[in-house]
């Protein structure tokens, strides 16, 4: 504890802000891994367990806009404690008796804790843009990789801790276990998180809501369809196409989806030393041009795969495991863009701007991965998902780099 209060202030506010961002991610990862294990267990499909997720990512759209707009307006500490407490709600109204755990209540309950998500990445993330000297771009990459990197890894962690709880707990008594554990992390936030950290030193206007940079508008294109190109063929193609086409059990599903996560989450963290930073470079719009070109004829290789004589498991599997790691090194250079791109005074907003994308990159590949598959199968999930990197390739041309990223 000596050694923590020794620590420069910014450390200690980055320290708070991703022990947070870590705490819900494990709630949020475990959450959703109760939900698809305890409605499977009462009969569900798998599309109408998806079902359940739908207003989850309809409300992180929403969020992400007027979540920027509230963290200019009341600080970041405000919209990230915000977020924890909501989750915590969210975490109780599961808690009532199995007559009440209607498709309504729970779809309701996600609703809450898509938006307790979003306020909380968005807080986290717009925070880092205040603790680190603009000038020092490479350390301000590390610590968004570092931070974005083990969200991620930890959410796949949380969906096996789910599993782990549900088995151990039932289902009430785990997310009981779950919101008495993340109430401590709010109400430790409340004391220790920076106040007004991230406000605007002007109110925003709600009209503000929109992006008035080009470089954040091209970036935020680009990161709706990366995000779409994931998510098409991963959220209900995928889990789906492995169970009825390899046979495997839904722990086995689950599992290796879990696992895929948590690697996903390890590379972009370490992402900085794929893109430049063992050369002392920090990567600009060109990078991203040229990181989403490698992923853009991925998707499509695995779906010619699929059509040939090769074995269809060893394709899926080596495909999806490559895939992860250059879709992670994507995902972790837009996250730094973002960061470095927007204003300090009032970051949230940009950022905000941005994250709605992504979240709507997400609704419409959740939506074309039902769609497409129930209607076409898998490979044609696949072709869109190439279709759609290439688009956020071919945006990513309009890019700045960094000595003209501030101009626009």
């Amino acid at each position: 504890m000596h050694a923590l209060t020794r620590l420069p202030p910014e450390i200690r506010q980055y320290l708070v802000v991703t022990g947070n961002y870590w705490a819900f991610t494990l709630t949020d990862g475990a959450l959703r891994m109760l939900v698809v294990l305890h409605f499977h267990g009462l009969g569900y499909s798998p599309l109408q367990i998806a079902a359940l997720f739908l207003f989850y990512e309809i409300f992180g759209v929403v969020t992400n806009l007027v979540g920027g707009w509230l963290g200019a307006r009341l600080g970041l500490n405000r919209t990230m404690n915000i977020g924890l407490g909501m989750q915590v709600a969210a975490l109780l109204m599961l808690t009532v008796p199995a007559s009440m755990l209607t498709v309504p209540w729970v779809m309701a309950a996600q609703a809450l804790s898509g938006i307790a998500k979003d306020l909380n990445k968005m807080s986290a993330k717009s925070s880092i843009k205040l603790l680190v000297p603009d000038s020092q771009q490479g350390t301000l990459y590390q610590w968004v990789a570092v931070l974005t990197g083990s969200k991620n890894a930890l959410k796949g962690v949380g969906f096996f801790l789910g599993g782990l709880l549900l088995t151990g707990l039932g289902f009430t008594g785990a997310v009981l276990a779950m919101a008495a554990v993340l109430a401590l992390v709010w109400l430790a936030s409340l004391v220790l998180l920076k106040k007004d950290l991230g406000k605007a030193k002007s109110k925003p206007k709600f009209r503000d809501l929109l992006s008035k940079s080009r470089a954040i508008n091209i970036l935020s294109a680009a990161r709706l369809f990366l995000f779409g190109a994931r998510d098409v063929w991963f959220v209900v193609a995928l889990p789906v196409f492995l169970a009825s086409r390899f046979g495997w059990d839904f722990w086995q599903v689950g599992g290796f989806l879990a696992s895929w996560v948590i690697g996903y989450g390890i590379v972009q963290s370490v992402a900085p030393y794929f893109t430049g930073k063992r050369s002392g470079r920090v990567p600009d719009g060109r990078a991203a041009f040229v990181w989403a070109l490698l992923l853009a004829g991925l998707p499509a290789a695995i779906a010619l795969g699929l059509h040939s004589a090769l074995p269809a498991q060893a394709v899926l599997i080596g495909g999806l495991l490559l895939f992860g790691a250059l879709f992670a090194i994507n995902s972790s250079l837009h996250s730094y863009l973002i960061v470095s791109y927007a204003k300090e005074d009032g970051v949230s907003l940009d950022v905000g701007f941005y994250y709605m994308s992504n979240a709507l990159g997400r609704l419409i590949g959740t939506l074309l991965s039902g769609g497409v598959f129930q209607a076409y199968g898998l490979e044609a999930c696949l072709w869109v998902s190439s279709a759609f990197v290439l688009l956020a390739a071919l945006v990513s041309l309009g890019l700045p780099r960094h000595d003209t990223a501030r101009e626009s």
